[in-house]
Order: structure tokens, then C-alpha cells, then sequence
């Protein structure tokens, strides 16, 4: 096999938007049966993070209910949550394959940069890398099921 050529087909798939490259050439003039598989997963990040207050035990009003006053708004706790949402329709996966241990779960600490599931799109795997660091206090997809674009799939606390 011409590495050259090899080199080649490299270097045109790490500059394209390509995510996998099957070439089988049979009966050509370099002789055997050839079979090439590149395969590259581009870096997603999420399309839209959000920091929103989380309302813990404080329920919000109920339609038709007294309005509370202010010192039960108060006791809502401060925190806020880094809301990682999809940037894409796919299929959520927590892990990059079946019986592989999960990326992250409730309670891990991640650093910004660092994988947090893979989302199928169109027979491609795509990396969703966490855009701050913190520890995840929530994943809201189940693993193996369809998400929608800009649906909630973590919540982070930064820090």
C-alpha cells in the first residue's frame, strides 16, 4: 500500500467536516485485496449552556394560590446550575460502548474539555465536551434513547 497515498486521504478527512472514510480496492493494480477505514469524531460542544436557579423544596406559585411573601423566596437555596443542553437531534449514550463504564455520573467532578457523553447523529458519534468545570448534579437523558435539539441533558455546579 502506497503510504503516501495513505497520508493523504489522513490528511483530507482531519480537514473535512468527514467523520468516517471506507475505501476497498479489489483487483487493482496493487495487487491484494485492500481494505482502508478513517475514522475522526469531531469536537461538539454544547450549543447552549444556561446557568439557572435551581428552586430545590421552595415550590414556585400554583395557579390559583395566595401569593407567598418574600422571606419564603428567600429560603429558596442561591445555587446555580450550568445547564447543558443538545446541540443536535440524536441518541444519547453515556458511555463509548455497551458495558463500557459510563463518562461521567452524578456526583464526579469534570473539567471543561472533558467528554460527558456521545450523541449519534446520523450514524456519526459525536463527543458533547463540558464547556465549564464543576461537579455534575444531574443527567436528565437516559442512556440509548433519542434527545431533541436544546434538550436539558446535564446540570453542573461550576467551581
Amino acid at each position: 500500500m502506497d503510504m503516501d497515498w495513505l497520508k493523504g486521504l489522513i490528511k483530507l478527512v482531519e480537514e473535512s467536516g468527514v467523520d468516517a472514510l471506507d475505501i476497498e480496492l479489489v483487483g487493482s493494480e496493487l495487487g491484494d485485496p485492500t481494505r482502508v477505514r478513517i475514522r475522526k469524531s469531531p469536537r461538539v460542544t454544547a450549543a447552549a449552556g444556561v446557568a439557572s436557579p435551581i428552586a430545590g423544596s421552595v415550590p414556585g406559585p400554583q395557579a390559583g394560590a395566595p401569593q407567598a411573601d418574600s422571606a419564603a423566596s428567600d429560603a429558596a437555596p442561591s445555587e446555580m446550575l450550568f445547564e447543558v443542553l443538545s446541540p443536535m437531534v440524536g441518541t444519547f449514550y453515556r458511555a463509548a460502548a455497551v458495558g463500557a463504564d459510563p463518562f461521567v455520573s452524578v456526583g464526579d467532578r469534570v473539567e471543561a474539555g472533558q467528554t460527558l457523553c456521545i450523541l449519534e447523529a446520523m450514524k456519526l458519534m459525536n463527543e458533547l465536551q463540558s464547556d465549564i468545570a464543576g461537579v455534575v448534579r444531574e443527567i436528565s437523558a437516559e442512556n440509548a434513547e433519542p434527545v431533541e435539539f436544546g434538550e436539558l441533558l446535564f446540570r453542573i455546579e461550576p467551581g
